[in-house]
């Protein structure tokens, strides 16, 4: 196989895991976060979240799209946490936390903490009997059948699949609460998406 026609298939191996994930998702699950995530702002919460490695630029991700569609969220760095971070951990707070396998100790190091303070834990993970699966209020499974790269096993496809697990959250979450253009240029004044919303306001 040529490198063109490689780079071709990787592609294409990406977009039909993410195509696959959404037949395969529990939307119930889904539709049960996009509850906790239309009343963070009205009650003065907050959602965290946290994951390691690729895991953690998702999680890095999906916190500043809830941010943009008016979800109070922030990615808290699991060295920070234990360096007293997890003080920002508040009853009532939602955390969210991503390991594909479930079982990354840096990621379970919330869990005392969020149990003692009253948060409502998501985990995202391909394995619900995990110690993550096990211990969170909700659990989100994403599981693919083989990442793209050579050996299948470098956390890509499967990182890529909850994003867009999570931006149809906050899209939906964004539709459900009434988000109006003119709240968002109000936090988005910048760019390229400024330019278009100062011109259509």
């Amino acid at each position: 196989m040529d490198r063109k026609e490689r780079l071709r298939q990787i592609m294409k191996e990406e977009a039909e895991t993410i195509s696959k994930a959404a037949d395969r998702i529990d939307y119930d699950v889904m539709s049960q976060i996009m509850d906790l995530f239309c009343t963070v702002k009205k009650k003065g919460k907050k959602v965290i979240l946290a994951g390691c490695g690729t895991a953690g630029q998702a999680a890095k991700r999906i916190a500043h799209t809830l941010s943009v569609v008016e979800v109070p969220a922030f990615f808290l760095s699991p060295a920070d946490s234990i360096h007293g971070g997890m003080g920002a951990m508040q009853e009532g707070d939602i955390l969210v936390l991503l390991s594909k396998s479930g079982n990354t100790q840096e990621v379970l190091n919330y869990l005392p903490a969020a149990g003692k303070k009253g948060l409502t834990v998501i985990g995202v993970t391909e394995n619900e009997e995990s110690r993550l699966g096990l211990a969170a209020d909700i659990v989100l499974k994403i599981k693919i059948d083989k990442e793209p790269d050579c050996w299948g096993i470098v956390s890509s496809a499967s990182t890529l699949a909850s994003i867009s697990a999570f931006d149809a959250i906050a899209f939906a979450v964004m539709e459900e609460t009434g988000y109006t253009k003119e709240e968002f240029y109000l936090i988005h004044t910048g760019g390229g998406v400024g330019d278009i919303l100062r011109k259509e306001l």
